[in-house]
């Protein structure tokens, strides 16, 4: 079972992350991993915070001369804002975040919690994704993850390969598939933060190249689709998640929302086994299981919860109405969110592969891939 967990406080030393399960043989692109960890602090609307931190992993465990040995992976990923046992207690807790309810769960601080529900967690689950999509290109598979909508602005992508969307993407401030939309939602995001307030949106992930058979209908808890649910619901500040239509299937008649079934001899020895879809409203999933189309996901972030002009609150020592506290924080992190949404999405899939294929190497998981799709041709 590949699986991963995370470490780390906001400003403590650094935030880990420990993979098990990764396969022996991998050859790890280092650069790729830095390079998303990157896109995780870029985006416009962020705070002063990635002005002070540059996230690079370093590897503590499970690799021998750049490849995986098989064994737990642990990698670290320093803070340079290291200063949790300077910091002080916050009085008031900030609505939208765990302040109160953690504060009182643990009978304890509000900074026990914040340090930890903090985003800055997610600088694991980014490198943790990053390292296990790296079995994605021997079996021919590619994710990529981007902004569909920022406050009420829906961008409109560009029309393209999952290539070609790649490049728009990584042109865009905004981590869209139409930077000529950009303009527009900066100077929205300009102006909440003039106003002290925030904004969310909506993000979107497609893995291409998929094969038939990921997840399996005969458990609930090993269904797919609900894998991933749990896994972009578990992101801080993710309140709605979607898997192709989505809630737009409630709206439409059976007719309009199920994927009509073809064959196409031509592509018989792609991942599609031949069985093409002229739509893909299940967005990739039928019963749990992968159905050979692309996977789409979307999820839906709040506006971040810090706010410059605080709402109301209580002061926990006086019970006495005061304004929330205020801790340094993004306008907009919706980019952000596409990055970390993307890998988290990533990783589910990697998990699956290795269910489905073996994880000891590989080599091994290669081999059985291209087994189950001669055998899968044949029916």
């Amino acid at each position: 079972m590949l699986r991963y967990w995370t470490a780390g406080e906001s400003h403590g030393r650094g935030i880990l992350a420990l993979v098990d399960g990764l396969p022996a043989g991998v050859e790890i692109d280092t650069e790729l991993i830095d390079t998303e960890l990157a896109r995780r602090q870029g985006g416009y609307g962020r705070g002063g915070r990635q002005r002070i931190e540059t996230d690079r992993v370093e590897f503590l465990s499970g690799t021998w001369r750049g490849r995986s040995l098989g064994s737990p992976v642990a990698m670290l990923v320093a803070n340079r804002d290291y200063k949790i046992e300077q910091m002080d207690d916050l009085e008031r807790p900030r609505p939208g975040h765990g302040d109160l309810a953690g504060a009182i769960k643990y009978l304890g601080p509000i900074r026990a919690i914040l340090e930890r529900a903090s985003a800055r967690e997610t600088a694991g689950r980014v490198a943790a994704g990053a390292l296990a999509r790296q079995l994605f290109a021997p079996l021919g598979i590619a994710a990529l993850g981007y902004v569909v909508e920022v406050g009420p602005v829906r961008i409109e992508p560009t029309p393209g390969t999952i290539d070609q969307h790649r490049k728009l993407r990584d042109a865009s401030e905004l981590y869209s598939l139409n930077p000529d939309q950009d303009n527009q939602i900066k100077s929205l995001i300009d102006r909440s933060k003039k106003e002290g307030d925030t904004l969310g949106g909506v993000v979107e992930v497609r893995v291409e190249g998929v094969p038939f058979g990921l997840g399996t209908h005969a458990q609930w808890d090993r269904k797919l689709d609900g894998r991933i649910a749990q896994a972009v619901m578990a992101v801080q500040a993710i309140k709605g998640v979607e898997i192709g239509l989505g809630f737009e299937a409630a709206r439409r008649p059976g007719s309009g929302v199920h994927d009509p079934i073809r064959y196409d001899p031509k592509q018989a020895k792609t991942n599609t086994l031949g069985f093409v879809r002229p739509t893909n409203h299940a967005g990739g999933l039928e019963a749990g299981m992968t159905n050979g189309q692309p996977i789409v996901v979307r999820a839906a972030m709040k506006p971040i919860s810090t706010l410059a002009q605080p709402l109301e609150s209580i002061n926990l020592e006086t019970k006495r109405p005061e304004s929330a506290s205020y801790e340094r924080s993004d306008v907009c992190a919706v980019s952000a969110a596409s990055v970390i949404v993307e890998n988290v999405v990533a990783f589910e899939v990697a998990r699956a592969l290795v269910d489905k294929f073996g994880g000891d190497s590989l080599d091994e998981m290669v081999a059985r891939w291209k087994l189950f799709q001669e055998m899968a041709g044949q029916r």
